[in-house]
């Protein structure tokens, strides 16, 4: 399940604030990055830049299996508290308690529901109702084989720019690799089929370099994730009543900056903390909605921002001035779970 997933400073703390440890298990299995490669499609090297965020911010780089972070996350947890084949199709809520309907006709009653349920999220749907998510121009493909030193170096990230598209390679670690490939593309149409993804992935991507083509054409069929990147506009609210919302039910970004899992690991360190220090539940969701939403709309129009420019001429894709990027980046890496500092807005920023 899954592919490669970057997990950025602010991330790395939050978890680590909520399980002490967890984040030495995490870095046994996943790449600490040590440098990142800008290549051609043709393979020639633009720049390579040795990565600093463990010298600025404490904590690295770490890209892991999406599939093995969630193994990790799951052990922690007691295996009678988790529930799989149940997918969620709407919900009911009155002053007392709220009862969950699924697909497999089962329902469960509670005391507060949080819709973590995704991009297309059916919490959000029947709690918000505000359409389908965004579509921002760009498919992407994305699969784990096995690890291939000659195409990736240890610790290292490769990102590869075509026309009008880009590869990434990850060692996702433990003897593997992901590749991603995303395209500018008019049409957000699914393929039918695995097989059909396949081909489709391999013609668009035909005039690149060998090895690329190649680590396509080697993947599995059912190996390939297909999917459209899309976000959604920023709410204003987003708890009603007992029910709230969390990760990319809330606040579905553009991959540009990588900040959708590590700004779920917030949200779930905020929302803990919140519950568990005030009184009721009323208070406590208003409180996390204000700790949350001002920050996560700036990182969500940063990243729509961010996934345009990806596709840019290599020259061009910083529109931002070296200061003001280096800011932002301060501010969201910096974002410390245990201080106060971290509820402080990017004052280049607060007015998106």
């Amino acid at each position: 399940m899954g592919a490669g997933l970057g997990l950025q400073p602010n991330g790395l703390r939050c978890l680590d604030a909520i399980k002490p440890g967890i984040v030495d298990t995490l870095k046994c299995s996943g790449c600490q990055v040590q440098r990142v490669t800008l290549k051609t499609s043709a393979g020639e090297t633009i720049r390579t830049r040795e990565s600093t965020m463990m010298e600025k911010y404490g904590q690295p780089l770490l890209i892991i299996w999406w599939w093995r972070l969630q193994q990790i996350l799951a052990s922690e947890l007691p295996p009678e508290v988790i529930h799989l084949n149940h997918r969620c199709i709407g919900f009911e809520q009155n002053e007392n308690n709220i009862v969950t309907h699924f697909d497999n006709g089962k329902t469960a009653q509670a005391d507060l529901l949080i819709g973590a349920d995704g991009v297309n999220s059916a919490v959000r749907k029947t709690l918000i109702g505000d359409g389908i998510p965004r579509y921002v121009g760009s498919m992407s493909w994305r699969a784990v084989v096995n690890y291939q030193d000659e195409l990736l170096p240890l610790n290292e990230v490769i990102l590869m720019k075509g026309e009008e598209s880009i590869v990434y390679l990850l060692n996702v670690g433990e003897g593997n690799m992901s590749w991603l490939a995303r395209k500018l593309l008019p049409d957000s149409t699914l393929s039918s089929t695995f097989a059909e993804a396949k081909s489709r992935v391999l013609r668009e991507f035909a005039n690149w370099m060998e090895p690329v083509r190649s680590l396509i054409a080697q993947t599995t069929p059912e190996r390939i994730l297909e999917g459209p990147i899309c976000d959604r506009l920023a709410l204003k609210q987003w708890s009603y009543g007992r029910v709230t919302l969390l990760g990319d039910a809330a606040h579905p970004m553009a991959p540009s900056a990588g900040q959708g899992a590590n700004t779920t690991f917030e949200d779930a360190y905020e929302l803990a903390e919140c519950l568990y220090n005030y009184p009721d539940l009323q208070t406590a969701l208003a409180n996390y909605d204000n700790r949350r939403i001002q920050r996560t709309a700036i990182i969500q129009t940063r990243s729509a921002e961010g996934e345009k420019r990806y596709y840019q001429p290599t020259q061009q894709t910083n529109q931002h001035s070296p200061q003001a990027f280096e800011e932002f980046q301060n501010w969201v890496y910096d974002y410390d779970p245990n201080s106060d500092s971290r509820l402080k807005l990017w004052q280049e920023t607060v007015a998106v």
